[in-house]
C-alpha cells in the first residue's frame, strides 16, 4: 500500500499516488461483480481534503448499494482476481436500470486521518486529525471528501471509535428532531435493538422524551430494559397488540419510525394510535380521531408488501424518511451543533461495539457475508483497509 503523506495538493498533482477500493457492478446480462481494484487519489481541490481510512461499518443501509437484488447463497469469490460474483434474477433488472452497467463506489461512512488537505484554511485546520465521513465511497484505503463530509473528532478519539459518526448518531438525534418540529411528543421505533435503537433510547432518556420500543425477541426486552428503556413491546408476544395499545396511551405517541416496511406492523402501529385517539369519542365517528398519526418508513428489513387494514380513520399519513433529506432541510448551524454533539458524545450516548474487523478482502467472501448480511443484533462488522 502506497501511503499519501504530502499535504500541498501541486506536488499531489505531480506525484499521483493509488489506493485500493471496493467496487459494485451489476451488468445487464444478470450478474454481479464485488472488485478490489486499485485507482489514484485525486489532488485535493481547495475545500477537500484526504483521508486514511482506518475503519469503515458495514451498516444495514449499505447492504442493498452493495449487493442489490443478487442471489448471494451462488456467490462465488476468486481469490485470484480478487472477485466475488453473483446472480441476479433477470426479471429483477429493470427495478435498478439506474445502476445497472455501471461501476459504482461503495461504503457510506468511515473514520481515519486527514493526510493531505487543499489550500483552504478550513482544510488545513483539519490535516493530522481524526475525522468521520460521510461519502459513499468509504470501502477504501484513502477517500478525498469535502470538508463539509467530516465530523472532526475530540483528541484522544480513535477511528474505531468514530467509525459510525454519521448514520446512526445522526438518524436517531433527527428523529427526536423530527418529532420536535412536527409538534409530536412522544415516539414508537421498530427494531428498536438495534444499534440505532440503543442510540435512540439513550438520547430519549435523556431528554425525557416517552419511546415506545418494539422487538421481536425476549432478550432484545431484556437488552433494552436493562439500558433503562420503559416500553418495550415483543410483537412475537400474544399480548403485542394490548401491550402496544397501553404503551401508546401512556405516552400519547402519535409519531413512529419503521425500520422494517413490510408486513402489518405499521397498520397495528396506526391501529393503536387511533384506539387511543377515539377511545373517548361520542356520537358517530366516521372519520376517526382528529390528532394527526404518522408513521415513517425509514428502513427496508422486509421487503413484502406493506399491508394496510384501514381501521385508524382519516387522519393518518405514512411516508418516507431518510435522513440526507432532512438534514438538508436544517441550517448550516444546527447541522453544525449535531455534528458537535456527536463529537463530544461518541463514547457515551453514540458509542458502538463491533464485534467484528476484516479487511476488505474479507468483506467480499461468502462466509463473512453471510454473517454480516444477516444483520443480527450484537454483531456488528467493520472494514479495516490497511489488514
Amino acid at each position: 500500500m502506497t501511503t499519501l503523506v504530502t499535504i500541498n495538493p501541486l506536488i499531489c498533482e505531480k506525484k499521483m499516488t493509488t489506493t485500493k477500493q471496493l467496487f459494485t457492478h451489476i451488468s445487464s446480462d444478470a450478474f454481479l461483480t464485488i472488485s478490489l481494484d486499485e485507482v489514484d487519489v485525486p489532488a485535493p481541490k481547495p475545500h477537500e481534503v484526504i483521508v486514511k481510512i482506518e475503519a469503515a461499518p458495514i451498516n444495514p443501509s449499505d447492504m442493498w448499494p452493495m449487493f442489490g437484488p443478487a442471489n448471494l447463497a451462488d456467490a462465488t469469490f476468486d481469490a485470484s482476481s480478487n472477485k466475488l460474483s453473483a446472480p441476479v434474477h433477470p426479471g429483477i433488472l429493470s427495478r435498478i436500470r439506474s445502476r445497472v452497467d455501471q461501476k459504482l463506489p461503495i461504503g457510506n461512512e468511515g473514520a481515519g486521518t486527514v493526510v493531505a488537505a487543499g489550500d483552504s484554511p478550513q482544510a488545513q485546520a483539519l490535516m493530522g486529525k481524526t475525522v468521520g465521513v460521510l461519502t459513499g465511497a468509504t470501502y477504501t484505503q484513502h477517500c478525498c471528501v469535502p470538508v463539509q463530509a467530516c465530523i472532526v473528532h475530540n483528541e484522544g478519539t480513535s477511528a474505531r471509535q468514530a467509525a459510525s459518526s454519521f448514520v446512526n448518531p445522526l438518524t436517531a438525534l433527527c428523529m427526536v428532531e423530527t418529532m420536535c418540529r412536527e409538534g409530536h411528543t412522544a415516539l414508537v421505533h421498530t427494531a428498536a435493538a438495534s444499534s440505532l435503537g440503543v442510540m435512540l433510547n439513550k438520547i430519549c432518556i435523556a431528554q425525557g422524551i416517552s419511546l415506545v420500543n418494539i422487538v421481536r425477541k425476549q432478550e432484545q426486552v431484556d437488552m433494552l430494559s436493562d439500558l433503562g428503556a420503559k416500553y418495550v413491546l415483543n410483537s412475537t408476544s400474544e399480548s403485542f397488540k394490548k401491550d402496544l395499545y397501553k404503551a401508546i396511551k401512556e405516552t400519547g405517541a402519535t409519531l413512529a419510525f419503521d425500520a422494517i416496511g413490510g408486513g402489518n406492523l405499521v397498520s397495528d402501529i396506526l391501529s393503536a394510535m387511533e384506539a387511543v385517539g377515539s377511545k373517548d369519542a361520542t356520537g358517530f365517528n366516521t372519520y376517526g380521531s382528529a390528532e394527526n398519526k404518522q408513521i415513517y418508513v425509514y428502513g427496508n428489513l422486509d421487503f413484502t408488501p406493506t399491508v394496510l387494514n384501514r381501521a385508524y380513520g382519516m387522519t393518518w399519513n405514512i411516508g418516507g424518511w431518510l435522513l440526507m433529506r432532512f438534514l438538508g432541510s436544517l441550517e448550516v448551524k444546527d447541522v453544525l451543533a449535531l455534528h458537535k454533539r456527536v463529537a463530544d458524545e461518541i463514547n457515551t450516548t453514540f458509542a458502538l461495539e463491533f464485534s467484528n474487523e476484516i479487511s476488505l478482502i474479507d468483506a467480499m467472501k461468502p462466509k463473512n457475508i453471510t454473517r454480516y448480511n444477516a444483520k443480527k443484533t450484537g454483531e456488528k462488522f467493520f472494514i479495516n483497509p490497511s489488514l
